[in-house]
């Protein structure tokens, strides 16, 4: 099976190396790897320019965000599972493989996600993602879950269900796991497949309170009132948010 990911990125030059060795180092032979810049001014392009002749296809041109990156680099691709990587976050070695043989041998899920470890920015290990078993009803009431970087689907699914909405800045994975667990179930794997970056740029660190509200909208989308569970884990999530950023934040010093 041919596994497409795409790799959004815009002035990354930082991080992105290394996210683009832990993809072209995995050991599974079936990878078609696109990376989408946003016009960077950094250097990223001459990093990317370096890996070229490995890359299945690459641009570098302004867009309207991440959320528009990743629509254009799965427009390009032609596997039968997806996945993106953004540009300050690695896969572990292996990851590839092992999601590629599950969904193989249980042709009924639609998506299958690991593990994940939170690294600061220089790539050493500062906690771990709280991953878990969800599913579309627990989705709809806030129970995410869901490492991103962690995350097989099925290209099939994308097509029935895509493009992202480019209006999300913060939530189009919620928008887009939602999405597909309406139509196939999503299986969480208790292995470590990914790291996720924290750093003083990122979104999880600077625009978090961006998240819950694009949650909602997702919540009034597919019908869901007011009284509800997710509204009542967004106000209880508002109260405790500069808690959690203050943790976030000591945890990307240390």
């Amino acid at each position: 099976m041919l596994v497409s990911i795409v790799t959004p990125s815009f002035n990354q030059a930082r991080f992105l190396e290394a996210t683009i060795r832990s993809v072209l180092e995995q050991d599974y032979p079936h990878i078609e790897y696109l990376i989408v810049d946003g016009a960077s001014t950094d250097g990223s392009v001459e990093i990317i320019q370096r890996y070229a002749e490995r890359l299945a296809w690459w641009t570098s041109q302004p867009d309207r965000g991440q959320t528009d990156a990743i629509n254009k680099g799965f427009a390009h691709a032609k596997g039968e599972i997806f996945a993106w990587l953004n540009s300050d976050d690695t896969y572990k070695p292996g990851c590839v493989a092992e999601a590629v043989k599950y969904l193989q041998e249980h042709p009924d899920v639609g998506m299958v996600y690991g593990d994940a470890d939170f690294i600061n920015e220089e790539g050493n290990i500062i906690g771990k993602f709280p991953a878990r078993q969800t599913d579309y009803r627990r989705l709809r009431q806030g129970y995410v879950h869901i490492p991103q970087q962690a995350a097989f689907f099925r290209a099939s699914l994308w097509h029935r269900v895509a493009p992202l909405d480019t209006s999300f800045y913060f939530a189009m994975d919620y928008d887009l796991w939602v999405r597909i667990a309406a139509i196939a179930p999503l299986v969480y794997l208790p292995r470590p497949w990914a790291n996720f970056r924290l750093h003083s740029n990122a979104k999880t660190i600077t625009a978090d309170d961006r998240c819950w509200p694009e949650m909602l909208r997702v919540h009034r989308r597919e019908g869901g009132s007011l009284l509800s569970v997710i509204y009542a884990k967004y106000l209880l999530r508002k109260l405790a948010a500069p808690i959690i950023t203050l943790k976030r934040r000591r945890l990307i010093s240390r």
